[in-house]
């Protein structure tokens, strides 16, 4: 039997929000068997907001929660590291209303996942699986969820620029594979779309220390690429940290096109009311 996991002590970090610019705390830390994920707002009386699709309010440039007049945006970057480092229950405590960026990827809260270290729960884990391909598409974009014994993505990004066009990038959850492959890819945007981004009170915490910056022929960044292929890497990395609200680990494929945030919500709104589309098991270690 595979069991559940939570944090064996609790760490923490500070950082500035991306889209807020705010400045925020953040302290993960153990929770019991079948929790989840729950974020908890100290600067609020402790007020809980689970990571759960029902209360997603809004996913424009970020996934965005909302409960109960509560706000708390860009969760998807710890979400996917936990998920990424095979935790299951986790309180996630922070004193503002947006999750620091800190470099743009999930890398800082895989190290300080690394530096807590996990402990197995005597309480089997949970997985959604995935019994019949559901789909959802908006103009270009598609995304789609199919049966697989494993968790994989595949992935296609497309933008006019010289640094990104046409890329593709297949992932397969299994062992350290999130930290070798996904969790150092950090966010990106281009430099045409700041000002419009800074007029609606976004990317207020923005810079070229938490974000690659493309302008119309390479980018302003000194520092290189990590992966040739960074950006499909990211789009993978927000895959797996929105579909982290789903609750459970998934077993399944996912194939996007041209995906974002939205389209990532609306496919799992749209396959949790299929239920005939998924089942909840317990997998044998």
């Amino acid at each position: 039997m595979i069991y559940q996991k939570t944090l064996a002590q609790s760490v923490e970090t500070s950082g500035i929000g991306l889209h807020t610019g705010v400045k925020v705390n953040l302290r993960l830390k153990p929770a019991p068997p079948n929790n989840g994920f729950i974020f908890v707002r100290t600067d609020l009386d402790n007020f809980e907001i689970p990571a759960s699709l029902e209360y997603i309010s809004h996913c424009s440039y970020a996934t965005t929660l909302l409960r109960k007049g509560v706000v708390l945006s860009t969760v998807e970057h710890v979400l996917s590291a936990l998920r990424g480092a095979g935790v299951d229950n986790c309180f996630i405590e922070i004193d503002n209303l947006e999750i620091p960026i800190l470099d743009g990827s999930s890398e800082i809260f895989l190290e300080l996942i690394d530096k807590a270290g996990t402990i197995e729960q005597e309480v089997a884990r949970k997985f959604l699986q995935i019994k019949e391909k559901v789909e959802f598409e908006q103009a270009d974009r598609k995304m789609t969820i199919e049966p697989s014994d494993k968790f994989e993505i595949d992935c296609l990004i497309e933008f006019s620029h010289p640094f990104i066009n046409r890329q593709t990038f297949q992932f397969v959850l299994e062992n350290d594979s999130f930290g070798r492959e996904i969790a150092s890819a950090r966010t990106f945007g281009f430099t045409t779309e700041i000002e419009m981004l800074r007029k609606a009170n976004l990317a207020l915490g923005g810079s070229l220390d938490n974000a690659i910056v493309l302008t119309p022929e390479g980018m302003l960044n000194e520092n290189p690429l990590r992966f040739q292929n960074e950006f499909v890497r990211h789009k993978i990395l927000d895959i797996i940290g929105d579909l982290t609200l789903v609750g459970m680990p998934i077993l399944g494929k996912i194939t996007a096109e041209k995906s974002g945030h939205a389209v990532h919500a609306s496919l799992m709104s749209r396959l949790l009311k299929t239920e005939t589309a998924w089942e909840i098991v317990e997998v044998k270690g």
